[in-house]
């Protein structure tokens, strides 16, 4: 079993709690964050796999992410100034990508913290120290635990310690999302690199290829509804993608054309609906809180607030 000492725990590293850790670490405050994953990503994870010999990506998560706030905007730039984020005027006039995929940003977030990747926090203690953060066969003590993880995840992992956190992640409804991810040999007839509608089985689809610096001929992420993703929650992998891209084909008025490559994604806990209040939540005398897009907005942008709010509590609690 391996113990670890730190001042501050973030439990996930996503969007938020890597926001959350760059202010706290720019305040020289030692951190360790967990995720579960085995790489950076979350919901803007890219997957790469190789299709007629050549490596290709898809962003099978976020698709994009605007940037209006001033501080986000900053950090976009910034993001820029690295090489891993870029414009995409195909989404909007204020719509970037991650390069070289959607969790470029993550990546280069991550890149100079004390990240423990494919390391799942499964409880939290007390203790007249601060807290112990258990994982499997490793244990993090800490002063301070910051929670960064989808409200349903957040909720559970919470009760025991902070109840009246919990209850505020728990009041959290996020919807469903199926992701398919298609490659073909030939361009398929969509003049559009991407396909939008509210009130179809197909929400959204995009040439995944056509984002900056990404590799593949003809390559499409394709995201179904919350309805049409709940009524498909239970479907096997493979056939989901093959009932999809049907759908994607009929709505689309599109031939249809057999793929090369087919490949399917079930996101539970895609599009969160924001509770009211502040965009974090601390509880200063017990030195925990909680960070996420489900406090702020729905969107990169919002996690990213939500975590920077988190660390500035940290940093200046009342």
């Amino acid at each position: 079993m391996g113990l670890h000492q730190t001042h501050i725990c973030i439990i996930g590293a996503g969007m938020a709690g890597l926001a959350c850790a760059t202010r706290l670490a720019e305040a020289g405050r030692p951190i360790a964050i967990l995720d579960k994953g085995r790489g950076p990503g979350g919901r803007m994870s890219t997957r790469r796999t190789e299709i007629d010999g050549e490596t290709v990506s898809f962003d099978h998560g976020a698709q994009y992410f605007t940037a209006r706030d001033p501080g986000f905007m900053a950090a976009v730039k910034e993001w820029e100034s690295m090489g891993v984020a870029a414009p995409w005027p195909a989404a909007g006039p204020d719509a970037y990508v991650g390069i070289p995929g959607m969790n470029g940003p993550i990546r280069g977030m991550a890149h100079s913290r004390n990240v423990h990747w494919a390391i799942r926090a499964e409880r939290i203690e007390r203790t007249d120290a601060g807290w112990i953060v258990h994982a499997g066969d490793e244990q993090f003590e800490a002063k301070t635990v910051l929670v960064a993880i989808p409200a349903e995840q957040a909720a559970v992992l919470l009760e025991p310690v902070a109840p009246e956190f919990a209850s505020v992640a728990a009041k959290v409804t996020s919807a469903p999302c199926w992701a398919v991810m298609a490659g073909f040999a030939d361009t398929i007839g969509i003049d559009s690199d991407t396909v939008r509608s509210k009130d179809a089985p197909i929400s959204w689809a995009a040439r995944n290829s056509a984002k900056p610096s990404r590799a593949g001929e003809e390559c499409w992420v394709i995201h179904a509804s919350a309805q049409r993703s709940r009524e498909l929650i239970d479907l096997p992998k493979e056939e989901a993608a093959s009932v999809l891209l049907a759908d994607f084909f009929e709505q689309t008025g599109t031939d249809p054309i057999e793929p090369i490559h087919l490949a399917a994604h079930r996101w539970l806990y895609s599009m969160a609906e924001a509770v009211e209040g502040e965009p974090a939540r601390y509880d200063s005398a017990k030195q925990i809180g909680i960070a996420g897009d489900y406090l702020h907005s729905p969107r990169v942008e919002g996690a990213w607030l939500s975590g920077v709010s988190l660390a500035e509590k940290v940093l200046s609690p009342t």
